[in-house]
């Protein structure tokens, strides 16, 4: 890529919040590693350990003093959105976020708060908005739209007991002020409020001894 197009991009990037190309390049000596840094885009204001892995078409962005910190191991997929927006958003080690179809995250109001443990798994074209609370080990699997919900800690998805694991919704649809316990998992093609709560041995059964 020429000298120039490096320019015109830098100054979009300029316009926009994000840092120049050779900033984004720049992470691998913190030990991020960027797949293609002309297509990841990452503003002053995020923070991200070494070990975070960003795939192309990632965006990470903070405006208005908001924060964005993204622990060691971490990796986000392409089409996967971060915006904190005069809020925060804190991400835990060892999360995956955004494969199968990328994932949104958002928090936009004053002094909002979105926090994801680590070991968690958002997959499927989701998204968070206004204050969620993603404990440790927890699974938002599919096109869900989760507002102000809290998925309790546990154990990661390969926890050999289901029934120990992170909190878990799974299909597509809305979920609203809910909070899922351990071990719990809430499928719903719609409404998450009008599903049940299930043990999440109904769907993986516990391997007799």
């Amino acid at each position: 890529m020429s000298d120039s197009l490096v320019a015109a991009a830098n100054r979009a990037r300029g316009c926009a919040g994000f840092l120049p190309v050779e900033a984004v390049m720049a992470l691998a000596d913190d030990g991020v590693l960027v797949l293609d840094p002309f297509s990841t885009l990452v503003s002053p204001g995020v923070t991200l350990a070494a070990g975070v892995t960003l795939w192309p078409g990632t965006i990470i962005q903070a405006t208005g003093g908001g924060e964005v910190t993204v622990g060691s191991g971490t990796r986000l997929f392409p089409g996967t959105r971060i915006v904190a927006a005069g809020a925060r958003v804190t991400i835990g080690a060892d999360t995956e976020i955004g494969e199968e179809g990328g994932f949104t995250i958002k928090a936009d109001h004053p002094d909002g708060l979105i926090e994801i443990g680590s070991r968690v798994r958002l997959l499927g074209a989701g998204s968070l908005a206004l204050d969620n609370h993603i404990g440790d080990g927890a699974q938002i699997l599919g096109a869900i739209r989760m507002q102000n919900c809290r998925l309790q800690a546990g154990g990661s998805h390969r926890d050999p007991d289901p029934d120990r694991r992170g909190g878990v919704l799974k299909g597509s649809g809305v979920a609203r002020d809910l909070t899922v316990p351990t071990g719990m998992v809430i499928q719903a093609f719609g409404l998450f409020n009008e599903a049940p709560l299930r043990p999440q041995s109904f769907f993986h059964p516990k391997q007799r001894t």
